[in-house]
């Protein structure tokens, strides 16, 4: 390894001096690395010196009001993130109460964030979700009264505008215990009961909502209600009160009926759990567009394997194959056929797999299985179908193929290649002048080319066709 490669043996060698030297120019005129080496020097000096620092932090992200557009959201993102690592190493393992209650204001600061960003990759959510996450690992080592932290919790998530509380119930379960989270239902209950505040319907009134803002207030907490009392039915393993949030017609919904069955699976309840799949699969089957279909199957398949309904079972996964090519229910079907038979039954499903209706599934199945043999005759036999705009699936597949069947390789690269040049894809062109600087590279391996046309008849023909497409020719003269 160079002596000179800028790695962290090699910088520790530069000593102490010349370190603190090189850190001190590097952070001049950047606000965001001078915080980090200030909270680094607080670090050292112990967990008290941390925290005042991240208090101060939070006020000041706290002021302000300047809106941080895409460019600088990372950096956000980036400092919001080196504050909570700061709390987990440095704080968390010395005072438990304290991270908690620094990760609590850190989620306090959401609205604020969330008013001057645009966070529509869900950026700064997910980084919300990370401090949640630190609570839960901290919550059960915490010294709090679980009634007073039930009172807090329902406080913040009735006003939790963004969801910045979601999960709060889960990571505090421990802390809560059995008589906090009795009180935080009874409270719940009671709030969602009470008459809407001055206050609230203020809030709802500036929405200028088609209803009025009684109807928004009770709706609203009836909502939230909902979802704390399936929270605490979960933390005390209640399926019933988990189940008594919904209606008979809601169980049926391919949203909700997983969870639920999911749940009374675990609870040994197999039968009552096979019935609601049942009803919803059969709801979901109606629609002309099953979003849900996936989840509904496996939760079926577990509930017939538990029953032991072994042939139900294998109807069930061989349908499933042929409806969607699924290679975990194909090898589910395999395995509960006897020896022998097993191999006739693959043979079989990858007969059908290369006659599916969608190509690019077929070849992804083929690939994947793997069954690289069959995947690339399907591709030589079916040519004329393919997409050359699903370009994951393709280029994937002409990967793993190249090395022993370059002609299946090259006829899925051309796909691509056309379809970019056909659309005027300009954004693509870098990828088509590569995949026909690899379909080059392959020509050497591909002897025969049946009926399909040679790699300098296939360039020649996109000359013709594509005379004016001058930002792909230039790329591929280039060799890029």
């Amino acid at each position: 390894m160079s002596k000179k490669a800028l790695n962290k043996a090699n910088l520790e060698k530069l000593g102490a001096k010349k370190l603190a030297a090189l850190v001190m120019d590097l952070v001049q005129g950047n606000a965001a690395l001078q915080r980090r080496a200030r909270m680094e020097l607080s670090a050292a000096q112990g967990p008290k010196d941390v925290a005042a620092d991240l208090r101060k932090r939070f006020a000041s992200l706290r002021r302000s009001t300047g809106f941080v557009d895409w460019r600088k959201q990372r950096a956000l993102v980036k400092d919001l993130d080196g504050l909570l690592a700061m709390i987990e190493t440095s704080i968390a393992p010395h005072d438990a109460n304290e991270a908690f209650e620094l990760l609590w204001s850190f989620l306090q600061l959401v609205p604020s964030i969330h008013e001057r960003t645009d966070d529509s990759n869900g950026a700064v959510g997910d980084t919300m979700r990370d401090a949640v996450d630190l609570i839960a690992k901290v919550s059960p080592a915490i010294s709090v009264n679980s009634t007073a932290l039930a009172e807090r919790i329902l406080e913040a998530v009735a006003d939790a505008g963004y969801g910045e509380f979601d999960g709060i119930i889960p990571a505090t379960a421990d802390a809560l215990d059995e008589e906090g989270l009795e009180h935080l239902k009874k409270i719940t209950i009671a709030w969602a009961e009470a008459p809407p505040t001055e206050q609230e319907l203020k809030e709802y009134r500036s929405y200028g909502l088609s209803s009025s803002a009684e109807e928004s207030v009770q709706r609203n907490k009836q909502i939230t209600k909902s979802v704390i009392l399936a929270d605490i039915a979960d933390a005390q393993g209640d399926v019933d009160a988990y189940m008594a949030r919904y209606s008979a017609e809601q169980l049926t919904y391919g949203t909700i009926a997983p969870d639920v069955a999911r749940r009374l699976l675990d609870a040994g309840r197999v039968e009552e759990a096979f019935d609601i799949i049942t009803n919803a699969r059969a709801a979901e089957s109606e629609k002309t567009f099953r979003v849900f279909h996936s989840e509904l199957d496996d939760i079926y398949e577990e509930c017939l394997e538990k029953q032991g309904k072994a042939e139900d079972l294998k109807t069930h996964l061989w349908r499933r194959f042929e409806q969607t090519l699924s290679a975990s229910s194909l090898r589910k079907y395999l395995k509960l056929l006897p020896d022998f038979d097993d191999i006739e039954a693959e043979e079989t499903a990858l007969d059908f797999a290369g006659t599916y209706t969608h190509l690019g599934v077929a070849i992804s199945f083929l690939v994947d299985w793997p069954a690289h043999e069959r995947a690339a005759r399907v591709v030589m036999a079916r040519a004329d179908e393919l997409d050359g705009n699903s370009y994951h699936t393709l280029t994937t597949a002409a990967d793993m193929l190249e090395a022993e069947h370059p002609l299946a390789a090259t006829l899925m690269r051309r796909a691509m290649i056309e379809d970019s040049l056909n659309g005027a894809k300009s954004k693509r062109y870098r990828h088509a002048a590569r995949h026909l600087a690899e379909c080059q590279s392959c020509d050497a391996a591909i002897d025969d080319y049946g009926h399909f046309p040679t790699h300098t008849q296939f360039v020649e023909a996109l000359k013709e066709k594509h005379p004016r497409k001058h930002g792909f020719w230039r790329l591929v003269e280039s060799d890029v």
